[in-house]
């Protein structure tokens, strides 16, 4: 007989996903201890504040390279 059978290895796979993630959403309803809405609010304000002053510091560290290699290329022009 020529050709491949892929029903029931396809069946199982899928199968066994199902139960995978019926398997996760157990575990965190169960077993995940979730912050606090309060620790949320103020872990996300720190995320922010520090990515404001983070890309603020590559943006100044930019522009000042910028200025030096544009200043660098007009002395040896």
């Amino acid at each position: 007989m020529s050709g491949v059978r892929a029903s029931q290895p396809v069946q199982i796979v899928s199968i066994a996903m199902i139960q995978y993630v019926k398997d996760s959403f157990e575990e965190l309803k169960k077993h995940v201890t979730w912050t606090s809405w309060s620790e949320l609010q103020r872990l996300t304000t720190v995320v922010i504040v520090f990515s404001i002053l983070f890309s603020l510091a590559i943006w100044g560290a930019d522009s000042v390279l910028s200025r030096a290699v544009k200043f660098y290329f007009q002395l040896i022009s």
